[in-house]
């Protein structure tokens, strides 16, 4: 498979997108650099080859910038993983912009009020960044956490959701 892979300016500095011949996410991030872009995903989805381009996925981007916030929910996106791993990337494509959930509602909306720490691991190993909105989920206690591109990109996004346009 031969990879597309672009970088935009965002308010929150540079996101680079790498995406599959058919337009799928397959990894993002706020960073140029296209090393760390491609070290998230699983041997799995490693391209055979990447070359510079444009991707659709960089409109909704943009768009998401620009107020638009649902403009994210349909960029198509491929993922591998567990039955679980899959379940939670889904899930998280349903919180709502402007209600993030903590680590235990969130096993809980997964049934699985008890994979607290599984869930964590969900959000750590999401390698579509916005796209699949890892940064809605908080730590229990209501505080931000980690975040794979900085807390501080993670406080801003999160931010920019609650504020109403």
């Amino acid at each position: 498979m031969t990879a597309i892979i672009q970088t935009i300016d965002t308010a929150d500095g540079p996101f680079t997108i790498l995406a599959d011949e058919r337009q799928r996410v397959l990894s993002s991030g706020w960073t140029a650099d296209q090393e760390a872009i491609v070290a998230r995903l699983s041997s799995a989805l490693r391209p055979e080859s990447i070359t510079e381009g444009e991707t659709e996925a960089a409109a909704a981007a943009h768009a998401y910038y620009a107020g638009d916030l649902a403009a994210i929910d349909t960029v198509a996106v491929t993922q591998k993983g567990t039955a679980l791993q899959l379940a939670g990337w889904a899930a998280l494509r349903g919180i709502e912009p402007g209600a993030p959930l903590t680590y235990t509602s969130f096993a809980a909306r997964l049934d699985n009020p008890r994979a607290v720490r599984a869930v964590a691991s969900i959000c750590a190993r999401n390698a579509p960044a916005l796209f699949v909105p890892c940064h809605r989920v908080l730590r229990t206690d209501g505080t931000l956490g980690g975040f794979a591109w900085g807390v501080e990109v993670k406080e801003r996004l999160l931010a920019r959701e609650s504020t109403p346009v």
